[in-house]
């Protein structure tokens, strides 16, 4: 995986959250908690497996709705962030962390009713085994989510720093297809990439969010998305 050792340091895990998720980073915050809903509800009672958990923002928001979830990572230092958030909220006794490799997932095959990863493919040096580990153990559901080929993204990838994995949709559906999934949806978002919703305070970037979302739901903004939300299922 791109930058592996760059995320398993302490000083990350713990600047993480609020490097991503401040300021304007508010608002991709809640548009991907909205994304992860949108595929997976009603979650109660749901069996799901988050692989690349990170600090918990999901996992602790689908065990607040009920889930029956286990998030896996492979930073110690990000879990420990993510055990945190999950005392702090309440539902620690809900979920459970694990610290694993997505390549090789430690479960039985089927073992899950939905399998989710966010801001992970980009960093995947090797996409088609993780996608098939995660078909492996879902018995249904798929989410995760890339960013993408023809966008701004490509401005300032280079800047990053590990570099970022960009898909163009020709892409995902070959990359389900390898894992014998079959793509049931897709919502398409943020033609300004998140860079620069993070650089500036939160009523700015909301006024900027707005016409941003007024574009992409365009056809000719459309294309130009830099995040894209898939959900894909497994064959009957």
């Amino acid at each position: 995986m791109k930058g592996q050792e760059w995320y398993q340091e302490d000083d990350v895990a713990e600047a993480y959250d609020e490097k991503r998720f401040s300021r304007g980073g508010r608002l991709i915050d809640r548009r991907e908690k909205q994304a992860v809903l949108d595929a997976l509800s009603p979650v109660k009672d749901k069996k799901i497996l988050e692989i690349a958990c990170g600090t918990g923002r999901f996992t602790t928001m689908l065990a607040d709705r009920g889930a029956d979830i286990i998030g896996l990572d492979i930073s110690g230092p990000m879990l420990q962030q993510g055990r945190e958030r999950a005392q702090a909220a309440g539902v620690a006794d809900n979920l459970e962390y694990m610290r694993g490799d997505a390549g090789r997932l430690p479960f039985p095959d089927d073992e899950f009713d939905a399998v989710l990863s966010m801001r992970f493919f980009h960093l995947a040096d090797t996409p088609e085994t993780f996608m098939t580990e995660m078909q492996r153990v879902s018995n249904d559901q798929i989410v995760f989510d890339t960013f993408n080929r023809r966008s701004s993204r490509l401005l300032y990838n280079w800047a990053l720093p590990m570099g970022s994995h960009l898909y163009s949709e020709t892409d995902v559906k070959q990359l389900l297809a390898g894992a014998n999934l079959e793509l049931v949806n897709a919502e398409h978002d943020w033609i300004i990439p998140y860079g620069f919703y993070r650089s500036i305070p939160n009523t700015l970037a909301s006024g900027i969010r707005r016409m941003d979302s007024t574009v992409v739901s365009t056809a000719v903004g459309r294309p130009f998305s830099s995040v894209s939300y898939w959900e894909a299922r497994v064959p009957e």
